[in-house]
């Protein structure tokens, strides 16, 4: 039985990553720079942090909270690299990923990405055998939350981690005989990860917002068919990684980018949704306050949510500094409760609020006002939905 089910509310939670406090960004500067940094002191620090943010989103009215994605360095999803072994990042070409969106509006992106302050990423090659290496950090970062957990009362904690696909969106097979051997492989190792969280009593959530994303980059212009292959593959690999493990222990998130860009060229959700339901998860957060995907709420008038599972709607954007109205937050959830049932949907953010830790999307006092619009849009939702 997922959790939402047990209730008699509509919860709330969010994507995972949270804006981080200057002195974490200034110790992961220092560990980046290769300064030396006492490793102790720094989890020492770490966890205190930690604590801190998960009592901040109780107080926000968040219901399943995460660790705000502070044990992550690099990116959301470039953070693995650092977990894996027999790999090699390589550079990229300079003429390798403009998407058809990029070409669509080149000048707009020439300057926006100049804002961006993101790090490069690169081709990442199998040179041996890929294995799981992170022990240390995925054992760090489920003590950090479990910890916090047990101060502040709230539904559940969960652990955002990355998926296949999202893992390596441009990668060489190398010592595999093909992407098939390649990404199984990798979902051996991955699923190591995903085993100690789960086996820990924490939620999962697995990322993949490279799996929708990579259709404009490298799809858009050819048969749908194409895309859903290369998906397929991917989809097939993420559940052999989640292989044994419990579905009502498990979310899957895709977005469409966390860049607040002109998307006009994603691929929609009703080409997809049913490979993202193929996924053995029993939740699906999926990006829908997106003003270029809103209206796509309508899949639901047609699309069956399998028996079981819960839907975790954006209803409040990462991408904007405009705080949505409680109100509209609740008309949001509730058009989708009467499609999948009340007690199949959680109210959730469109996607993370940091895709780096030195890239926010929103002020941080913005991002709080956020969720807090967020926990009041629910106790609306729930007031119209149940009568109370």
């Amino acid at each position: 039985m997922a959790l939402q089910q047990q209730s008699d509310r509509i919860l709330t939670t969010h994507v995972g990553s949270l804006a981080r406090p200057a002195r974490l960004l200034d110790q992961i500067t220092a560990i980046e720079r290769g300064v030396a940094v006492n490793e102790g002191a720094f989890e020492a620090y770490l966890k205190d942090a930690v604590a801190e943010v998960v009592q901040q989103q109780a107080e926000a009215g968040v219901d399943i909270v995460s660790d705000g994605e502070f044990g992550k360095f690099r990116t959301w999803s470039a953070y693995v690299l650092e977990r894996l072994g027999g790999i090699e990042e390589r550079e990229v070409g300079p003429a390798t990923g403009a998407g058809k969106d990029q070409q669509a509006f080149p000048e707009f992106y020439q300057q926006y990405f100049l804002a961006q302050n993101l790090p490069k990423r690169g081709v990442v090659a199998a040179v041996g055998p890929l294995t799981y290496k992170g022990h240390h950090a995925i054992a760090r970062d489920i003590a950090d939350l479990t910890s916090a957990l047990a101060a502040v009362d709230v539904a559940a904690g969960f652990l955002p981690v990355v998926a296949p696909a999202s893992a390596v969106p441009r990668h060489d097979s190398g010592y595999y005989k093909s992407d098939e051997e390649f990404f199984f492989a990798l979902a051996d190792a991955l699923h190591e990860e995903y085993a100690a969280i789960v086996n820990s009593g924490l939620y999962l959530q697995v990322d993949d917002a490279f799996l929708p994303y990579m259709y404009d980059v490298a799809f858009a212009d050819q048969p749908i068919e194409n895309f859903r292959k290369w998906a397929t593959l991917r989809i097939d690999a993420l559940n052999h990684a989640l292989r044994g493990l419990p579905e009502e222990k498990i979310r899957y998130h895709i977005c469409w980018g966390s860049f607040n860009t002109p998307h006009t060229t994603d691929v929609p959700l009703r080409d997809i949704v049913d490979l993202v339901l193929r996924v053995n998860a029993g939740a699906y957060c999926l990006e829908m306050a997106n003003p270029r995907h809103e209206h796509e709420w309508r899949v639901w008038e047609h699309a069956k949510l399998p028996a079981g599972r819960v839907l975790i709607p954006g209803v409040v954007s990462h991408a904007t500094n405009i705080v949505e109205h409680p109100e509209l937050v609740a008309e949001r959830i509730v058009r989708l409760a009467k499609l999948v049932g009340r007690e199949n949907v959680i109210a959730g953010t469109d996607c993370g609020f940091a895709q780096t830790p030195f890239l926010t999307r929103v002020h941080p006092t913005i991002m709080w006002a956020k969720l807090a619009t967020l926990a009041e849009g629910a106790r609306i939702a729930t007031k119209e939905l149940w009568g109370r």
